[in-house]
């Protein structure tokens, strides 16, 4: 899993019919001092998050899958799990 911020939304005219009704966001991955990092990726959003939040996003396959109780089998890699409210962080090594 991984921390990231809502950077935008993906809007599709065409889409598989597995992705009917399915919210996907721009996410790009921060550090946990919540600074940016290298990447965006797509995400299915579970939980209703907004441009600007900063969400938790599991990103193994597997777990994305086994997290969407969608009645077809859709190919999915990230999806937004959690919205953050708040990090605590040691200052450790990362």
């Amino acid at each position: 899993m991984m921390l990231a911020q809502v950077i935008g939304s993906v809007v599709a005219t065409m889409k598989h019919g597995c992705y009917a009704n399915v919210t996907l966001l721009l996410v790009k991955q921060v550090s946990p001092q919540l600074e940016p990092q290298k990447g965006v990726l797509a995400a299915v959003d579970l939980v209703g998050a907004g441009k600007g939040d900063i969400v938790l996003v599991a990103s193994e396959g597997r777990a994305a899958e086994e997290l969407m109780q969608f009645p077809c089998r859709m190919p999915v890699r990230s999806v937004i799990v959690g919205i953050v409210d708040s990090v605590d962080f040691d200052g450790g090594d990362v």
